[in-house]
């Protein structure tokens, strides 16, 4: 992979939420349904660049819906923030259909709008994950 981290989707493509990795991804499952057949990954994934570390937030509605034909395109960004010397955060607003995060105070916004099937009203839950490769 070319460590030029110039394409956040094209540098998720290679490394989406499911895949561990040293330091994440971690985030949140957010609208997923209690069987997690449906979910929006918003996570953040940090990734050691040629001088530093660079981090990657990502929205992934791949399993947002059940649906086939609803729009599932996977965001990403880049945060500008070094996660040695700063704080990592983020928020997420949830208003039936949306979901917008924030990342690094702001730095970020990826706003996204899915259409679960499952997780809608009283089953739509909310779980946090944490995908490290090894736990110290």
């Amino acid at each position: 992979m070319d460590l030029s981290w110039s394409d956040p989707q094209a540098v998720f493509s290679q490394k989406g939420a499911s895949a561990m990795g040293g330091l994440g991804p971690f985030g949140r499952l957010i609208l997923a349904s209690k069987d997690m057949q449906e979910y929006t990954a918003v996570f953040f994934r940090v990734l050691k660049g040629k001088d530093r570390y660079m981090v990657l937030m990502c929205s992934d509605q791949s399993r947002s819906s059940l649906h086939l034909d609803y729009d599932k395109t996977t965001y990403g960004a880049f945060v500008d923030l070094d996660p040695v010397k700063e704080k990592l955060c983020s928020r997420s607003l949830i208003d039936h259909s949306v979901v917008e995060s924030f990342g690094g105070e702001g730095r970020v916004c990826i706003t996204a709008r899915v259409y679960p099937s499952l997780a809608v009203d009283e089953g739509a839950h909310l779980y946090a994950f944490n995908n490290v490769a090894q736990r110290t």
